[in-house]
């Protein structure tokens, strides 16, 4: 890709861009009575304009038809977990009969682990990357102690190389194969939460399987930010909430995905929910849970309809924007804003993300040894909205959706003012 430092460069690639009209269906917030510059959709993403609406059409139901509206509302409520399927498979890469959705990530971490980590004596090892974040690291660490394991022992963690911050895929592989005969579990994030280093899942499978292990991801800065294949892949199970980049709202529904050959299987283990269980037997209230055949077997609770509408507008714009499009811009304006940062040299600061585009997606982690807290609430001061995580990284995340080659232009000339 060529680029310039220039606003008219950036403002012919807007006109260009055959997505740029989705900016205008976001909400922004506002300093000084100007929109921001919201480069934070990897810690959540921004309301649609036809959130309020979905919404409000699930209270006038419920307020016009009550119990009723389980079967007769406009989306029956009955079966709201099964709207998400077709989008959802499409974003994560699997069938559809391979995903569902309920409860929240780390809630759904569990309970697939409930599933998956079932160790031995032999085999009860979890390989999981240093420095995940902290809800995998608690989730493994008290998973292993429920099993009645030591966690200093059971649990493997992959660091970077000394000197370097993202870590080298054949030290993954490598780690797998010397645990081999002991391994149950790898459990990685897709992409690193601080880093932004997006693991190769498809190698780290192939390991994994080849050891006899099983296999899973938490996609919560991957799903609908990066190219996934997990039914391809034959990845075994991942989890990732819907509040990032998939728009879904503040403390949305979480997803996950079971492959099929599990997921298919009424007889795979899990903790049950009559939401989970077969609908022709539901109501019939008798003792013995017979599983749905996919992935909603691991439905516990009726749906959460006010919780799941604003995903379930979200995953519709999705759906008429394309994914594939929203993949292919975001691969762009994260190389554009990667070339804007290559021109400040007077802020002592290093991209950590890898530069490779397989290995990241819209997040780039900006390091600075110093004044990092500084220049972040600089940022914030002048209207851009990033995050800051310890130690010293500023993280950067332009959204396709909603974030314009504009946008990366304007962010570069403010960090281009600072002393």
């Amino acid at each position: 890709m060529s680029f310039e430092a220039s606003l008219q460069f950036a403002q012919q690639k807007d006109k260009d861009d055959k997505l740029a009209a989705y900016k205008q269906q976001f909400h922004f917030p506002q300093i000084d009575n100007k929109d921001v510059i919201y480069f934070c959709g990897n810690s959540l993403g921004l309301q649609g304009t036809k959130v309020q609406a979905a919404v409000q059409q699930e209270l006038d139901d419920w307020k016009n038809l009550g119990i009723a509206g389980f079967l007769t509302a406009k989306n029956p409520w009955m079966y709201y977990q099964e709207y998400f399927k077709k989008t959802l498979s499409a974003i994560v890469g699997c069938k559809e009969e391979e995903v569902t959705v309920m409860n929240s990530l780390t809630v759904n971490l569990h309970l697939l682990m409930l599933t998956f980590y079932r160790p031995t004596a032999n085999r009860h090892k979890i390989i999981m990357e240093a420095g995940a974040f902290p809800s995998d690291q608690y989730a493994i660490e008290t998973q292993v102690k429920h099993h009645g394991f030591d966690t200093d022992k059971a649990v493997i963690e992959i660091a970077p190389r000394e000197g370097e911050k993202t870590i080298r895929n054949e030290d993954i592989i490598k780690t797998i194969e010397t645990h081999g005969d002991s391994l149950a579990l790898v459990m990685l994030g897709g992409i690193n939460y601080y880093t932004g280093q997006l693991f190769d899942i498809k190698s780290i499978t192939t390991a994994t399987r080849k050891a006899g292990a099983i296999t899973g991801f938490d996609l919560a800065h991957a799903a609908g930010n990066v190219d996934l294949e997990l039914h391809k892949w034959n990845v075994d199970f991942a989890v990732w909430c819907s509040y990032k980049y998939l728009n879904g709202g503040p403390g949305a529904v979480g997803g996950l995905y079971v492959h099929e050959k599990y997921a298919t299987d009424p007889s795979t283990p899990r903790f049950a929910g009559w939401w989970g269980n077969d609908e022709q037997a539901r109501f019939k209230m008798k003792k013995g849970f017979i599983a749905k055949p996919n992935a909603s077997g691991w439905n516990i609770s009726t749906a959460q309809i006010l919780n799941m509408a604003s995903l379930k507008a979200s995953l519709e714009m999705f759906e008429e924007a394309g994914f594939d499009n929203i993949k292919a811009k975001s691969r762009e304006l994260t190389a554009y804003l990667e070339f804007l940062l290559q021109q400040l040299d007077h802020l002592d600061f290093e991209i950590i993300t890898p530069s490779e585009k397989e290995s990241r997606g819209a997040q780039l982690s900006l390091y600075f040894k110093e004044r990092g807290k500084e220049i972040h609430e600089k940022m914030i001061d002048n209207g851009i909205v990033v995050d800051y995580r310890e130690p010293g990284v500023i993280r950067v995340a332009p959204a396709p959706l909603y974030c314009s080659f504009a946008d990366v232009f304007r962010f570069y000339e403010i960090l281009k003012s600072f002393d």
